[in-house]
């Protein structure tokens, strides 16, 4: 990772989704890794120490809201703030957001949310 940028790890089972996060944040001068499936995560982020983790919560096999409660209940990744990132309804990810003890939340489609929260739980303005 370079010295002054965060890293923020993209988890999505959309390849669209992942591909314009990844070109948004990018141009928002973020490292970004992406991950197509819930899998492997947990060890992907004790590897790469992300900044962030923006986490689709409608994912086959392992959903994101089942991902975030192994992250949170693990001692090297429970610390790490994780974003939803999902087209479910507001109301959903807010009362997701309460029930797994995640950092926020982002309806997919909100580009100027994505930036925002991005930039504001990363320490930006």
């Amino acid at each position: 990772m370079t010295a002054n940028k965060k890293r923020v790890l993209v988890v999505d089972d959309d390849d669209v989704h992942l591909y314009t996060t990844r070109e948004l944040l990018q141009e928002e001068q973020f490292e970004v890794v992406t991950h197509k499936n819930g899998f492997g995560v947990t060890n992907l982020v004790k590897m790469l120490q992300p900044d962030l983790v923006l986490l689709d919560i409608n994912m086959p096999g392992l959903s994101g809201d089942n991902l975030a409660g192994l992250l949170r209940a693990n001692d090297k990744t429970g610390s790490t703030k994780v974003i939803f990132y999902s087209s479910n309804d507001e109301t959903s990810l807010r009362e997701s957001v309460a029930r797994h003890g995640v950092t926020d939340y982002i309806c997919k489609g909100n580009i100027a949310d994505l930036r925002k929260k991005v930039r504001r739980h990363l320490g930006y303005s």
